[in-house]
């Protein structure tokens, strides 16, 4: 009996031993699901992150002097009145294309008209009195005297004429060359003073800029020589132009000399006052560049994210960069990379150096057209 509970208690001990090196212990070697070490660091980590990809290539970069200036048309004007009259007639409409000398508005002339027609009266008057005597001074009857005194009074008449006539045209305004009237508020019967703005007209065929440009850069720029603009009426469009004139003389106090672009408008979307960005190049270079939204920026500083593959791994590697100009949503790279670099394109707050990254399927930003990112391996 005694070996037997002996027996007993040695069994159940062993049993304990047992329960020991079961679950519980599993659970502390790691064993159970959720528990292990390298659980816990797969949970930390979402997975690498989705990123596009943008090649680093070779583009060509101009060095421009960016300047504003304020569009004028070829010619403009602001016609007003000579004399103080009221409005007969408005014989133009808002917004219409006029050919030079058209009339655009009568003022009441009937003063004026009558004017004329007494100066014709005293005019042929006058020329009888001459013509009189001429005839009597031809068969001895009049003086030399007399008959210039007379010629005199016949070409006073004609000056008389000629200044009647001129008042009655200042009745009328005409177009002084052709070009599109603006906006009008004068309606028959309103009274006009000389000087009081009527209408204004212009030639917008072609647009006129003038622009300052710095002492220093006179020897890089020339008459004739292309331009190109942008106006924020018309975002991400450029307008091709040249330079038509520059002034023969420096500005003493600014240092600076005052060039002329002229840019065509055959379809009028250019208007006199229009705010213009001149950009005139001052040469041509080549050199790496990439996308503006790969390039980060942090005070003085800039960088990128090259992609480098690592075993089956992408990471993503921060550099820095020199930077030069900006053009056409495009960053000149100095220094920092080389042309095929594969670069971040965008999404840079969401990437820390060295992550892991997966590279989205599609064209990679700034690849020549038709290529494409290769297949993106599996990452670790």
């Amino acid at each position: 009996m005694a070996v037997a509970g002996g027996f007993k208690v040695l069994t159940k001990k062993s049993g304990d031993a047992g329960g020991a090196g079961g679950p519980a212990a599993m659970s502390k070697a790691g064993g159970a699901p959720g528990g292990g070490a390298g659980n816990r660091r797969a949970g930390a980590f979402g997975g690498p992150t989705l990123v596009s990809v943008a090649v680093v290539q070779p583009r060509a970069f101009e060095d421009t002097i960016e300047v504003l200036g304020v569009a004028k048309g070829r010619q403009s004007v602001t016609l007003t009145a000579a004399t103080t009259q009221l409005v007969e007639r408005v014989r133009f409409s808002d917004g219409q294309r006029v050919p030079r000398g058209a009339v655009l508005v009568e003022l009441k002339a009937t003063e004026q008209d009558a004017g004329v027609a007494q100066a014709e009266a005293r005019l042929l008057q006058a020329r009888r009195a001459y013509d009189r005597y001429v005839t009597l001074g031809q068969q001895g009857f009049a003086s030399k005297a007399a008959i210039d005194q007379y010629e005199a009074a016949w070409r006073s008449a004609q000056a008389d004429l000629a200044a009647a006539k001129a008042r009655e045209a200042d009745r009328v305004i005409r177009a002084p060359f052709a070009g599109v009237v603006g906006l009008s508020d004068v309606a028959p019967g309103a009274l006009v003073n000389p000087g009081a703005p009527i209408v204004t007209l212009d030639d917008t065929s072609v647009i006129r800029v003038d622009f300052q440009v710095p002492e220093r850069f006179l020897g890089q720029i020339r008459q004739g020589q292309p331009l190109l603009a942008t106006a924020d009426a018309f975002p991400g469009e450029t307008i091709s132009g040249r330079i038509a004139q520059l002034d023969t003389r420096v500005d003493e106090r600014t240092r600076a000399i005052t060039a002329r672009a002229e840019f065509p408008n055959p379809s009028g979307r250019l208007k006199p006052g229009m705010l213009i960005r001149v950009g005139v190049s001052r040469g041509q270079r080549t050199n790496p560049g990439a996308p503006e939204s790969a390039v980060a920026v942090q005070g003085d500083a800039a960088f990128v994210y090259v992609l480098n593959q690592q075993g089956e791994r992408t990471l993503a590697e921060q550099r820095p960069i020199i930077t030069g100009v900006r053009q056409q949503g495009f960053v000149e790279i100095v220094d920092g990379v080389r042309p095929g670099d594969r670069l971040v394109a965008d999404g840079l707050n969401k990437i820390q150096p060295g992550q892991p990254v997966r590279v989205a399927r599609g064209p990679a930003a700034g690849a020549p057209q038709g290529a494409r990112t290769p297949a993106p391996r599996p990452a670790a």
